[in-house]
């Protein structure tokens, strides 16, 4: 049987993974692979490393797999006490992992390109891949915020989770909105503005991931009498 706590550690577990995965693939081995503005050293990377293709494209899937399920955890967590909230984390989260999806395509699409026998791949054809791979992150990007913000309120409105971590999720998550918006309509802007959007974002998910893995979840409170402090309900033991 799943109890809470049960469920609050696989699901950080997956949000961990998620985490894991994103900074090799996304931060690690995609700079090493794309290099944007020169479409011959890119394809010339897609022919001579195949294994750090294979890895990110693994990766990526990996980013897919582990977004899927942490979106269904926060679901089962959060169903019970705010049904809205559970329903939008995991719609939001299920449409991220969507839009990672369609940047491995992409990925996988140059790469099969690079390595075709004959001819060789064009080097335009397979920078547009690229590009719209990393397209896909970008706009991607409103998503994952999105998630945040109903996973903050959740925290505010029930205390499950501290209300300072709600505020974080919820500020970071308007964050990741916001820098999605300015990535996709002024790229002019210093990449520093961006990077400032998202530090309460990294911050409340890190301390979300360690909070479900260390502490689980709060005991849901009781509903008590007008006026009455509520108290917790004695939490479910697991089995």
């Amino acid at each position: 049987m799943f109890t809470p706590t049960r469920t609050a550690r696989w699901t950080g577990g997956a949000y961990l993974g998620l985490a894991l995965a994103g900074m090799l693939g996304f931060l690690v081995l995609r700079p090493q692979l794309h290099v944007p503005g020169d479409s011959a050293a890119t394809l010339a990377n897609l022919v001579d490393r195949g294994a750090l293709v294979q890895a990110a494209i693994a990766l990526e899937l990996l980013i897919v797999v582990a977004q899927a399920l942490a979106a269904v955890g926060f679901y089962a967590l959060f169903r019970a006490d705010r049904p809205v909230a559970a329903f939008s984390v995991a719609t939001f989260g299920m449409a991220n992992a969507a839009a990672v999806l369609g940047s491995a395509a992409m990925i996988v699409a140059a790469y099969g390109l690079a390595s075709s026998p004959s001819p060789v791949g064009d080097p335009v054809m397979i920078a547009a891949l690229f590009a719209v791979a990393d397209a896909f992150w970008t706009v991607g990007a409103v998503f994952f915020g999105l998630w945040l913000i109903p996973m903050g309120w959740f925290a505010l409105s029930t205390r499950r989770f501290p209300r300072v971590l709600g505020w974080i999720l919820v500020i970071g998550g308007a964050g990741y909105v916001l820098d999605a918006f300015l990535s996709s309509s002024a790229p002019w802007l210093p990449s520093v503005v961006g990077d400032v959007m998202v530090i309460p974002a990294t911050i409340g998910e890190l301390w979300m991931i360690g909070y479900l893995l260390v502490c689980g979840i709060r005991p849901a409170l009781a509903v008590s009498p007008a006026g009455a402090i509520p108290e917790p309900v004695a939490a479910t033991r697991d089995r």
